[in-house]
C-alpha cells in the first residue's frame, strides 16, 4: 500500500534482489577470510567468486519444497558454483547471514533517512528565519494565550529535528553490527577472524556477544527512534491542520493547480498531506511496540521475531521515508497568512496582555492575589461583551487606574515589547550553527 509512494532508493533496499545479493556477498567474504587462513583452496575461491550467482524466481521455487529460505538460496547458488560450493556457509548458521544482512539493510535505510532529516532541518531553519518576526497568537489548551511568532514555531520543530538526528545517529550505530558466530554464537566451527573480516568489509562491527541471533534490543532501539521521529512529524502536521481550519487560516498546505479537495464540495482545500503523515505515524508507533515484543526470545533463539520483522522493519523504513519526503515539501511550500494572524491576535480585544498588566500591578506593590482579581474582573467583562476591550475596561477601573497610568497601559498593549527576546531565542538555536 505504501510502496507506490516510496523513493526508489529506499524500496530497493528491501527487495529480494538486494537481500539475496547481500547474502551472497557475506558468504563470499566468509570464504575469502577462510582462504586467508588456509582453509579454502585458492582455485575453489576463484571459482566461487567467478560463478556464484542466484535467481530470485528459482530460490522461491526451491523454497516451496524446502520451506527454508536460506537453504533454498544456498541450493540455488550451488547450482551455479558446482563442487566448490561446499565451502559456502561452512560453520555458519542461517542467522549469520540473515541478521548481518538485516543490520546492513537497516544501516543503509537509516543513512537514507538521515539525508532526509538533514534536509528537513535546513528547511525548518529557512522558514524560521523567514518568519522570525511574523507575529501570531500563542495558544494553550487551544485558547488564546500570549503573542508569539511563526518563526518560533519553526524554530521549535527545528530543535526537535536536531534531537531526532542525534537519536537516529545513535540508532544507526547501535544496529550496525554483524555476526558470523555459528549455531549458538560460540564460534564452535568457525574462527572469530571470519566474523571480523566479514564485518569490516560490510562496514559493520562484530557483535561483542551474540547467540544464534543479534540481540533484538538493537532493532527495538532503531524502530523506536523511527517512531519518535514520526511523532515529531505528526506534531508538526497537527499544528498545521489546526492552523488551516477555516476559523483560523493562519497557514495552509500548498494547493496545486488542478488539485481537488472533495468529490462533493468543489470549494474544499483540505490538509491531506498533514493528515496522511498523522495517520502513518500511528503505524510507526504500532511497529515500535511489536519491535519491543521481539526483544525477549527463548534461550539462544526462537523465530517468533522473524515473521514480525519481515513486515515491520521494511514498512517502518519505507513509511518514514515517504513521510519525510512529504514533510520536506510541506514545510518548503507551506502558505503563511500574516494578516489572518494579526486578525486572530485581536479577536480577544486585548485579553492577551492580561499577564503583562498583572505583573505591572505587582511591580507597583499590589499583592499577586489583588492584582489577579483586578485584572480578571475587567477581563471577564471583555469575555462577556464582544464590544469591550481590555485596555478600555482597565481605564474604567478605579482600582487599576490608581496604580497604572494611561500612558503605561498604552505601552503595555504593544506586541513589540512582548516579543523583545525572540532574537535571544534564535541566538540559542537557529544562529548557533552558523
Amino acid at each position: 500500500m505504501i510502496s507506490r509512494y516510496t523513493l526508489p532508493e529506499m524500496g530497493k533496499i528491501w527487495e529480494d534482489e538486494f537481500k539475496f545479493a547481500t547474502w551472497l556477498k557475506i558468504e563470499i567474504l566468509a570464504c575469502e577470510a577462510r582462504r586467508e587462513m588456509g582453509e579454502v583452496p585458492a582455485d575453489d575461491l576463484q571459482t566461487i567468486k567467478e560463478k556464484a550467482a542466484f535467481d530470485v524466481k528459482r530460490i522461491l521455487e526451491i523454497e516451496e519444497t524446502t520451506k527454508h529460505d536460506v537453504i533454498a538460496f544456498l541450493t540455488n547458488v550451488a547450482e551455479y558454483v558446482g563442487p566448490a560450493s561446499r565451502h559456502i556457509h561452512y560453520g555458519m548458521t542461517s542467522s549469520d547471514i540473515l541478521d548481518t544482512t538485516l543490520a546492513y539493510q537497516m544501516k543503509s535505510a537509516g543513512e537514507l533517512l538521515m539525508e532526509q532529516m538533514i534536509e528537513l532541518k535546513e528547511s525548518l531553519k529557512e522558514r524560521a528565519l523567514e518568519h522570525k518576526n511574523t507575529v501570531c497568537i500563542g495558544r494553550s489548551h487551544g485558547i488564546h494565550a500570549e503573542p508569539t511568532t511563526m518563526g518560533l514555531k519553526f524554530a521549535l520543530w527545528y530543535e526537535e529535528t536536531k534531537r531526532n538526528i542525534k537519536r537516529l545517529q545513535s540508532a544507526i550505530e547501535t544496529i550496525s553490527v554483524g555476526q558470523i558466530s555459528g549455531a549458538v554464537g560460540t564460534f564452535e566451527h568457525l574462527s572469530p577472524k571470519v566474523e571480523e573480516y566479514v564485518c569490516k568489509k560490510m562496514d559493520l562491527k562484530p557483535a561483542s556477544v551474540s547467540t544464534q541471533v543479534i540481540q533484538r534490543d538493537r532493532h527495538s532501539e532503531f524502530m523506536n527512534t523511527l517512531a519518535v521521529i514520526g511523532a515529531t512529524l505528526e506534531k508538526i502536521s497537527i499544528e498545521i491542520r489546526h492552523l488551516q481550519r477555516t476559523e483560523v487560516l493562519e497557514a495552509e498546505e500548498y494547493f496545486s493547480k488542478g488539485q481537488k479537495g472533495s468529490s462533493a464540495m468543489p470549494h474544499k482545500r483540505n490538509p491531506v498531506i498533514s493528515e496522511r503523515i498523522t495517520g502513518l505515524s500511528r503505524v510507526l508507533r504500532a511497529n515500535a511496540v511489536a519491535a519491543l515484543e521481539n526483544v525477549a526470545l527463548w534461550h539462544e533463539r526462537d523465530i517468533s521475531h522473524s515473521s514480525v520483522e519481515r513486515i515491520i522493519i521494511p514498512d517502518s523504513c519505507i513509511a518514514l521515508n515517504y513521510m519525510l519526503d512529504l514533510m520536506i515539501k510541506l514545510v518548503k511550500n507551506l502558505l503563511i497568512y500574516p494578516e489572518n494572524m494579526l486578525m486572530n491576535l485581536n479577536l480577544t480585544r486585548g485579553l492577551v496582555f492580561s499577564q503583562t498588566v498583572l505583573l505591572k500591578l505587582i511591580d507597583k506593590g499590589v499583592s499577586r492575589e489583588d492584582a489577579y482579581r483586578i485584572v480578571q474582573s475587567s477581563a471577564m467583562d471583555v469575555w462577556a461583551n464582544k464590544d469591550k476591550f481590555l485596555k478600555d475596561e482597565l481605564l474604567k477601573s478605579k482600582e487599576a487606574i490608581s496604580y497604572i497610568s494611561q500612558k503605561e497601559l498604552e505601552e503595555i498593549f504593544n506586541t513589540d515589547k512582548i516579543l523583545k527576546n525572540v532574537d535571544y531565542i534564535f541566538q540559542r538555536s537557529i544562529y548557533l550553527e552558523d
